[in-house]
């Protein structure tokens, strides 16, 4: 698996199941043959899921997902826009969407093929969101689901919020990162509130059974790390 980096790009190229995916440093990848932005675990509204239940954030998550999406889509501007799964909390999330932010939400889907991938949190999502619902998705050899199958598979997916933590002269140092061993690759979260759990936690292993590389995403550029230098929590 060799990954590519031209100066001052904020992103690094891999070859994933035969093609080519560009990840990025904001944690979306780009798949240039599908001219497609995929993006993980929005987890929009999960501030006002919270609130609903007395725990109290500032209910900016929404606005500011949306707006770090906005900046993406400027630079990529896909013909397809795909989430995979839990792009909302809950099941309620739509419907909490503010005037301001469903209007956001909507001129990024305007012009473009948008595609709602379902997850966990998120198993139906109402037709007035905008653009298409799906289980899963076939792109070439890949499949696009939210949760991460075992076995060999060629797919993309989220689900698993993965963060790499890495020790160095003393100092520990943990980021969001996509996970891939060259035919599956399991993307950061992109919410603002989403988590993150440790790859070396075991419920990676088997999904990645045989090793993978961590894309740390750092302070403007991904580090690829491999699983030997990477530490729990």
């Amino acid at each position: 698996m060799t990954a590519l980096r031209k100066p001052d790009d904020p992103t690094t190229e891999i070859d994933l199941a035969g093609a080519t995916a560009a990840l990025d440093l904001s944690g979306a990848l780009y798949l240039p043959d599908a001219d497609a932005l995929v993006v993980a675990d929005l987890h929009l509204e999960k501030g006002s899921a919270f609130a609903r239940r007395g725990l109290m954030l500032p209910p900016y998550d929404t606005r500011e997902t949306l707006r770090a999406l906005a900046g993406v889509l400027a630079r990529y501007a896909p013909r397809t826009v795909i989430a995979l799964g839990d792009s909302f909390h809950d099941r309620g999330g739509p419907d909490r969407l503010g005037p301001d932010d469903r209007r956001a939400l909507a001129g990024l889907q305007s012009g473009r093929r948008w595609l709602w991938i379902t997850g966990n949190h998120d198993r139906t999502l109402p037709d007035d969101i905008g653009g298409e619902v799906l289980d899963d998705l076939a792109l070439g050899r890949l499949t696009l689901r939210h949760e991460p199958l075992g076995g060999a598979l060629d797919e993309i997916a989220g689900h698993l919020h993965p963060a790499g933590k890495v020790r160095l002269r003393g100092r520990s140092v943990r980021r969001r990162c996509f996970v891939t061993d060259g035919r599956r690759c399991v993307m950061p979260a992109f919410g603002t509130y989403a988590g993150g759990l440790n790859v070396c936690d075991a419920a990676f292993r088997p999904i990645f059974p045989d090793g993978f590389t961590a894309h740390l995403l750092g302070d403007g550029r991904l580090f690829a790390i491999g699983r030997a230098m990477l530490c729990g929590d």
